[in-house]
């Protein structure tokens, strides 16, 4: 069993196509038996997305948020451990925000928002840091019409509307580009030594 899974309480968006559900984290059975908007395609085409959710959701070191219309997905928001392959791996209280999409249709409904909130007010939050690595190559800047600094002005907006602020690094992949960001948020209850031990990690070369 998946320990992030706790209790499954929608939050609502009205709105005049009908209402948006705010769920999660859901399971890899219920994503399954959902459509996914045709715009999810981001990442991937939003079949092979589908695919790629149903087996974060189904693992056992992430979990997932959802908006759903109907029987549809309209937007996403996963979370996952850190990639063995990263300094981030070594720390016991990280959880890395892996990405966040909401269908072009539904984008002025604010969904990305409902979705981190949803997300955050989950108690595990609250003994998480909880970090996401931005980068420039992977951001919608076609369909949202955006410079490159607009989009990270936008996105680091919204992620601080969670309470992700940005954080310095030495990170090799985010000194890449100058519009890449590392943004953090730390939970209320993480004991400061696991602060301290985030604070040498994410700046190794000092």
């Amino acid at each position: 069993m998946n320990s992030f899974y706790g209790e499954l309480i929608p939050s609502e968006i009205e709105n005049e196509k009908g209402t948006i559900f705010i769920e999660g984290p859901v399971s890899a059975e219920y994503l399954i038996s959902l459509n996914f908007d045709e715009n999810l395609r981001n990442f991937r085409t939003a079949d092979r997305q589908k695919q790629c959710l149903c087996q974060i959701a189904g693992s056992t070191d992430g979990f997932i948020y959802i908006a759903r219309a109907d029987n549809t997905v309209v937007g996403y928001v996963t979370f996952h451990c850190p990639d063995p392959y990263t300094r981030w791996h070594k720390h016991p209280l990280i959880l890395e925000l892996g990405a966040i999409e909401v269908s072009t249709k539904w984008r002025k409904y604010k969904v990305g928002r409902h979705l981190l909130q949803q997300a955050f007010s989950n108690p595990l939050m609250r003994n998480r840091i909880v970090i996401t690595m931005e980068y420039c190559w992977h951001w919608d800047l076609e369909n949202c019409r955006m410079s490159i600094w607009q989009y990270q002005i936008m996105l680091t907006r919204l992620f601080g509307s969670a309470g992700l602020r940005k954080v310095d690094t030495d990170d090799p992949e985010i000194l890449e580009h100058p519009a890449n960001v590392l943004m953090a948020r730390i939970g209320e209850d993480v004991e400061q030594e696991y602060i301290e031990k985030f604070d040498r990690m994410r700046l190794k070369e000092k």
